[in-house]
């Protein structure tokens, strides 16, 4: 098959939240833009959905400033029909930073209108607190963070997804992040599911297993599972030379378990902050829904730790969204000697072995 035909796979799904898996280079960016285009041609060449792709990301092109020594390094961003509504973005910064501090950003930022105002925002300029004529260049993951909630923010602009709302196709915005940043991500995927799937079609293409994993657990295991999991599709985008293929998974299975333990592990021979507690509730969680009971406290028993009840109690409270939001916040000395014995325990119990690279 090609696009266009699993496009019009993806427009004939019944569920209103799909998820899709592919391997870089499948053909994900290119298969927004022909779902685009096959729902504009079956609404008169009109949009009827949103979109945050690669194209979204590549509106935004950093000027150094080269000639002044960066005095003036900002954030572009080139002109696009979104311009129209940028300036309910300036006229409310906050849509912006609300969705922004959840990833505990460590600069400020100040939003450049052209002088014509209706021609939305010229750029971007970024700065440490306190020294806002200072002008700075921030990191390529900071740089997607932002752009994502620059996006984020658009979609409560009246006028746009508002009036576009048969569907919100995401494309990978996890590129360049770290597995902390990536699991506040699916948090804010989340609440956009949250907010839609009940009024439009909302599809999620990644090349992140982690972030897919995580995902797919909450939607067909987790609390509020129950109100999602019926409206869940699940698909894999599969490329064989030129050929294309959307398959359901065989299994609910995408060894996640194996990421999040190369991950802790790597961690616990570095620098463990509190929010590593988050991933371990989620490798015990792989675990015990593996093992057909869905409970870390079972997984918790069978893998020899004493105090079960406080065990899960620690867990569960390290990995509340306060505790993994303030990536800065190291684990202490208590936390990490419960940290290690947990997952120690863990790796013995499965025989979990690392072999050095």
């Amino acid at each position: 098959m090609n696009l266009q035909e699993i496009s019009q796979q993806l427009t004939q799904m019944s569920e209103s939240i799909i998820l899709v898996f592919a391997f870089n280079g499948t053909g994900k960016t290119q298969l927004s833009v022909a779902y685009k285009n096959e729902t504009k041609d079956s609404n008169n060449g009109s949009h009827t959905g949103v979109y945050y792709n690669a194209y979204s990301e590549d509106l935004f092109v950093w000027d150094n400033d080269e000639n002044n020594g960066g005095d003036n390094i900002r954030l572009k961003i080139l002109p696009s029909s979104l311009n129209k509504f940028h300036s309910f973005l300036s006229e409310n910064e906050d849509l912006i930073l609300d969705k922004l501090s959840a990833y505990n950003p460590q600069y400020r930022y100040r939003l450049n209108l052209y002088n014509d105002v209706e021609k939305g925002i010229e750029s971007v300029t970024f700065f440490v607190e306190g020294a806002d004529d200072i002008p700075i260049k921030i990191s390529r993951g900071e740089e997607r963070i932002f752009v994502w909630c620059f996006f984020l923010g658009l979609l409560e602009v009246d006028g746009w997804a508002d009036v576009q709302n048969a569907h919100i196709f995401i494309d990978d915005p996890v590129s360049s992040l770290d597995e902390h940043n990536i699991f506040i991500t699916a948090d804010t995927l989340f609440k956009q599911i949250e907010n839609h799937y009940l009024k439009k079609k909302i599809i999620i293409t990644t090349h992140h297993i982690g972030l897919f994993s995580i995902l797919v657990t909450r939607l067909t295991k987790g609390e509020k599972s129950d109100r999602y999991k019926h409206l869940t599709g699940l698909r894999i985008l599969k490329r064989i030379g030129e050929e294309l293929s959307l398959e359901t998974p065989k299994k609910n299975v995408f060894l996640y378990h194996l990421h999040l333990l190369q991950v802790l592990e790597e961690a616990k021979n570095t620098q463990l902050y509190t929010y590593h507690f988050a991933l371990l509730r989620q490798l015990l969680e792989n675990v015990a829904s593996f093992l057909g009971t869905g409970r870390i406290g079972h997984t918790l028993e069978l893998i020899g730790v004493d105090d079960v009840d406080k065990a899960v109690n620690v867990v569960h409270t390290h990995s509340h969204k306060d505790a993994y939001y303030s990536q800065t916040e190291m684990m202490n000395p208590a936390d990490q000697n419960f940290f290690h014995d947990i997952f120690e325990k863990l790796k013995t119990k499965y025989q979990f072995v690392f072999h050095a690279s």
